[in-house]
Order: structure tokens, then sequence, then C-alpha cells
């Protein structure tokens, strides 16, 4: 297939890398909704000092990590149990993207990370959805389409008691020409800090 021939390992390197810089040093990481794993492997194998585990509603056969099931809703976890909580592409298959961030922030004692979408621009909806069918079909992931715009970002970030430290929205995931379709403000990650409640 193109997509996992042309995209699929790039997306997977340099989102490993870009994350791995942004976890707090000798972290335990929770990487909800983990898929196949690899990409919080890669975080893994540059940053040793990391214990990583991970939970997603549909585990997959053969994980790169460590992975237990979840109701999608719920983290199975005490308060601060991990110092950092990692989405990467998992809010937006949510109904409810807010309830996972206020679990996210419960679970985390210092920080979340994610990786997600922002609903920007010209037939953002229309390119969205084609990049998530394409990707996510396959293996049977919720497809509720639900992008969000940065401003929506922002107050549900607010709401669940995170506070921004790092936006990036330029992450080069696809190569040239398909990053002039692809690209475009359509991605960011975030570096959210937990505040003290």
């Amino acid at each position: 297939m193109v997509h996992e021939r042309w995209v699929a390992g790039r997306r997977v390197r340099i989102l490993g890398e870009t994350l791995a810089e942004l976890i707090p040093e000798s972290a335990r990481l929770l990487d909800v909704g983990s898929g196949d794993g690899q990409i919080p492997a890669v975080i893994q194998r540059s940053r040793p000092d990391l214990v990583v585990r991970g939970v997603d509603v549909l585990v997959r056969p053969d994980t790169s990590i460590p992975v237990q099931a979840f109701d999608g809703e719920r983290l199975p976890f005490e308060d601060q149990s991990f110092d950092t909580v990692m989405f990467v592409d998992v809010l937006h298959h949510t109904e409810a993207p807010l309830r996972l961030l206020r679990e996210a922030a419960r679970v985390a004692r210092a920080s979340v990370v994610l990786k997600d979408h922002t609903l920007k621009g010209p037939l953002a909806g229309a390119t969205l959805r084609f990049m998530d069918r394409t990707s996510n079909r396959r293996y049977g992931v919720a497809l509720p389409h639900n992008y969000w715009s940065e401003e929506k970002w922002l107050s549900a970030f607010d709401e669940a008691g995170l506070a921004i430290e790092d936006w990036r929205s330029r992450l080069g995931l696809y190569p040239w020409p398909a990053s002039l379709l692809f690209e475009r403000g359509l991605h960011f990650i975030a570096s959210l800090s937990v505040r003290a409640t």
C-alpha cells in the first residue's frame, strides 16, 4: 500500500523523535491508544531511561511495547501513577476527548504530551477524514471524525487542568509534494504540564 511505503515509516520516526524530546528524564510513560506500539518503541529506543506501558481499546496480537486493554473512557490506574501520559492521534477517535484529557491529567504526575489534528483552513475536514479512513479503517478503529479547532483544543486543555508548555505545528510528516495537501497546519504536537489542584 502506498501509505505504508511512502508515509508510515517516516511518520513513526519523526513522531517518535519529536515526542522523545518532550518527555521528562527517567519518566514512567503511559501511551494511550498504542495500536501496534511502534511510536512508543521508537521513543524507548532513543530514551532508554524511560519505562513505557500502553493501553488500547483494541489490543493487537503483536505490539512493540506491553499493551493492556481499557474501556476507552477511564484509565485503569491510580492518580499520578505515571510521570507522563501520551496520546498520538487518539483523541479525535473518541466521542469524548475532554473526558480522556481529564483522565490523563489525573493519572499523570508531571505532563501530558499529544499529537493530534486541528480543523484549520479550507477542506480541512474532508482532508482529515480521508487521512483517517486511509490509515485506520482496516484496523477497526472508530472513526467519529471528532476534529477540533485550535481554539477548542486550548479551551479543553484549560478545562482539563493542563497548561501548554510547547506547541508545534510544523512537523514534516509528509514528503513534498504530499506535504502541500496533508500538512498545512492540520497537525500539532503539544506538551502540557499538569496544574496542581
